[in-house]
C-alpha cells in the first residue's frame, strides 16, 4: 500500500465537493479516505449503532428468522453480527469515511437495480441527510451524503433515473435538499418536526426547489407531538399521491429514526409499529439508516419493523415493552393542524411558484447567498452560488466558497445532460476566473455526464 500523504485540497464525490485538510490516498470515491478523527461523541455512536444492531436480532419473534427475511428478498447490510442464521457477512463499523462504509451504501443500490434484491436496508453510520454538496465539516453528526454518492453512482451505471427520496428522519434534511435542489429529476420529500422548534431550523412550505426544478422539493414540517395517526395520515394523504405523480424508477427512505417517542433530542411520538406501517405504505426500494439516539428504547423495535415490513412479513407483534397507547394518543389539536398543512402541500406542488423562495434573479443567474454553520465542528462557511437561467438544461451552478477552515475556492458544476453553451461556458470560466485570476485556493468543475 501506498504511503498515506497530508494534503489540504478538494475531494470529489460524484458531484459532491469536499474542502477539507484531509489525510487520503489519492483522490476518488473507491479510495480509503479518513477525514475526521473520531472525538467523543462519534465513539459514543459506534457503539450505540452496535447496540442497537445486536437488538434487532434479540428482538425477532420465534416465529420469524433472519434467513426468512433474507429469501423474501431483503438485504440487510453492514450488521455487526448476523441476524440468527441469516449469513449476512459482517463489516466491522468504524467512524470514518471508509471504503467500507462508502461503497456499502452504492453496492446495495447496485443489488437492488440489478434484480439481485428487491429491497434493501442499510444499517450505516455516521448519518448524512445534513451534508451538503460543499462540505467543510461535520455538521449534525453527518460528514458526507452517502445517499447522493449512491444515487449518482447509480445514474452513472444504469442511465438516467428518476429518483425519490422519502426523508423520515425527525430533522429536515437540508443537507440532501441542498443537494438536489436544482434537479427536476429527483423528487426530495421531508417529514420532519417544524424547524421551528428543532435542529437545523429550516425545511418549510416556500422551500420547494430551485429555478429549473421548481416542485421538486416538498417540505412537510409536522408539529411536535405528531404520532403515528399523523405521520401514516401524511404518507396517505400526501407522500404516496405525489410519489404517483412523479413516478420515480427508485425509491429511497431516508430512515432516521429520532421521531420515536423516546428519543432525547426530539418532541414526537411515533412508535415502531407506527414506523414499520409507515414504510410497508412507502414500500421503498432502499432504506437507509438516518438519526436516531434512543439506542435501547426505540431502535432495535424500528430496526426489526423497517426489515419485517421490507420483506411483506407481519409486523403487528412489534412493540416497544414500555409502549402505552393511550398516552401517546395523538391530540386533537394536532390531528387538526396537520390536516390543513396537507392540503398546503398539494396545493404547492400542483401549483408551484414562479421563483423560489431563496434569492433573486442578476441577469441570465439565480443568485443568493449563505452563511452555513457547521455546528459539530464549530466552524463557518460563507456562501456565494449563482445557477445559470439556461432554457436548454438546468443550466451550470457557480459557487464560490470559504469557510474558518479554507481560503476562497471556486466549484462549478455541470448538470446532467448540460446543453453545450453550459459547457463552454464552464470551460471558460475554469481558465479566466478560476485558474488565471489567482483568486481562489482551489478550482473545480465537476459533472456534466
Amino acid at each position: 500500500m501506498k504511503k498515506w500523504k497530508q494534503h489540504q485540497g478538494v475531494l470529489q464525490l460524484v458531484g459532491l465537493i469536499i474542502i477539507v485538510p484531509l489525510v487520503a490516498w489519492g483522490f476518488g470515491f473507491r479510495q480509503t479516505v479518513k477525514l475526521w478523527r473520531a472525538c467523543n461523541a462519534r465513539q459514543e455512536m459506534v457503539s450505540r449503532l452496535a447496540e442497537s444492531r445486536s437488538g434487532v436480532g434479540n428482538e425477532l419473534p420465534g416465529s420469524v428468522s433472519g434467513k426468512q427475511i433474507l429469501n423474501n428478498g431483503v438485504l440487510l447490510g453492514q450488521l455487526e453480527r448476523p441476524i440468527r442464521d441469516n449469513g449476512v457477512k459482517m463489516v466491522k463499523y468504524t467512524p470514518y469515511l471508509t471504503r467500507e462504509e462508502g461503497e456499502l451504501q452504492v453496492h446495495t443500490g447496485e443489488l437492488v437495480l440489478s434484480g439481485e434484491r428487491e429491497r434493501a436496508f442499510a444499517l450505516v453510520r455516521p448519518p448524512g441527510h445534513h451534508a451538503m454538496r460543499v462540505t467543510h465539516g461535520n455538521r449534525g453528526f453527518c460528514n458526507v451524503n452517502m445517499e447522493a454518492v449512491m444515487i449518482e453512482n447509480l445514474r452513472r451505471r444504469f442511465g438516467p433515473l428518476r429518483v425519490a427520496i422519502v426523508d423520515t428522519d425527525c430533522h429536515h434534511g437540508d443537507g440532501t435538499q441542498d443537494i438536489y435542489w436544482n434537479d427536476p429529476d429527483t423528487l426530495f420529500i421531508s417529514m420532519h418536526q417544524d424547524g421551528r422548534t428543532l435542529y437545523p431550523g429550516t425545511g418549510f412550505l416556500p422551500e420547494c426547489g430551485g429555478p429549473g426544478a421548481l416542485g421538486r422539493t416538498v417540505n412537510i414540517p409536522l408539529p411536535p407531538g405528531t404520532g403515528d395517526e399523523g405521520y401514516l395520515y401524511v404518507t396517505k394523504n400526501v407522500v404516496l399521491p405525489l410519489l404517483e405523480a412523479f413516478k420515480p424508477d427508485l425509491v429511497i427512505n431516508s430512515a432516521g429514526q429520532d421521531n420515536h417517542y423516546t428519543d432525547p433530542l426530539t418532541n414526537m411520538q411515533l412508535s415502531a409499529h407506527g414506523y414499520a406501517a409507515m414504510n410497508a405504505l412507502l414500500n421503498p426500494h432502499i432504506a437507509v439508516l438516518e438519526g436516531g439516539y434512543s439506542i435501547r428504547g426505540a431502535l432495535p423495535y424500528v430496526n426489526l419493523g423497517i426489515c419485517l415490513a421490507l420483506a411483506g412479513l407481519p409486523f403487528e407483534h412489534v412493540h416497544e415493552p414500555d409502549h402505552d397507547a393511550k398516552a401517546l394518543k395523538q391530540r386533537p389539536q394536532v390531528t387538526e393542524y396537520i390536516s390543513r398543512l396537507c392540503d398546503d402541500v398539494l396545493n404547492q406542488y400542483h401549483n408551484p411558484p414562479s421563483r423560489p423562495s431563496e434569492g433573486h434573479r442578476d441577469g441570465e443567474w439565480w443568485r443568493r447567498e449563505r452563511n452555513i454553520y457547521y455546528d459539530t465542528d464549530g466552524l463557518s462557511e460563507h456562501q456565494n452560488e449563482g445557477i445559470r437561467l439556461c432554457p436548454d438544461c438546468p443550466g451550470l451552478t457557480c459557487i464560490e466558497t470559504s469557510s474558518d477552515r479554507v481560503d476562497k475556492s471556486l466549484c462549478l458544476l455541470l448538470p446532467r445532460n448540460a446543453c453545450p453553451h453550459c459547457r463552454d461556458l464552464a470551460h471558460r470560466l475554469v481558465e479566466t476566473t478560476g485558474k488565471k485570476s489567482g483568486r481562489y485556493a482551489h478550482v473545480l468543475c465537476i459533472g456534466g455526464q
